[in-house]
């Protein structure tokens, strides 16, 4: 008999327990606020290969601009700026705070090519993504983000260079146009606020 109590004890015990984690409630999906960038239907594929969609950069505050790995002139200023920013952030402001470069080119602009530049400069992959969107949302991702570019018959792009800061949301605190080693100070102060704990 109690081999018979102990085997029933152990399947209701397991009925309880599965009963309970069908009736757990899951954590409930963040609403977008109306003017998050996010709310853009995009796939992103970043510098390791890996394919996600725009919307899974919300979550934390994000320094985001537009680049092109080909480009000598301006897309090198473009990081230096990126770098200013986070060399005036502290460790834990660094931690909070992620930045994404996102080509305009991703036709040339590989995983291997965005691998590259992001050895090449330094940029450690738990704080920075590099990334290309599918050839038809390039445009779409540039008008959320206010970027204007035109790609020239040479191949290379006239395009805005700023830097843009989201919140953990997707909405739009700050820009700057202001690129190269010496940070925007009022953009600096912008993203210290939004990596404040």
């Amino acid at each position: 008999m109690n081999a018979r109590y102990r085997r029933f004890g152990a399947l209701l015990g397991l009925a309880v327990l599965t009963l309970g984690m069908v009736g757990t409630p899951r954590a409930a999906t963040p609403v977008l606020p109306r003017d998050s960038v996010y709310h853009l239907q995009a796939t992103l594929t970043d510098q390791a290969g890996r394919a996600r969609p725009w919307a899974s950069l919300a979550g934390r505050p994000r320094v985001v601009s537009m680049f092109y790995t080909s480009c000598q002139y301006v897309c090198p200023l473009i990081v230096d700026a990126g770098k200013a920013v986070e060399r005036g952030l502290t460790p834990a402001q660094q931690a909070r705070i992620g930045i994404v470069l996102v080509s305009m080119d991703p036709s040339r602009d590989t995983p291997a090519a965005l691998q590259s530049v992001a050895k090449a400069r330094a940029l450690p992959a738990t704080r920075w993504t590099l990334a290309s969107p599918q050839p038809e949302q390039v445009r779409q991702i540039a008008g959320v983000l206010g970027i204007r570019y035109r790609e020239l018959a040479d191949g290379d792009f006239n395009h805005t260079s700023a830097l843009v800061l989201l919140d953990a949301r997707g909405r739009v605190l700050a820009r700057t146009e202001q690129v190269g080693s010496t940070p925007d100070p009022d953009f600096l102060a912008a993203v210290r606020a939004a990596g404040a704990p």
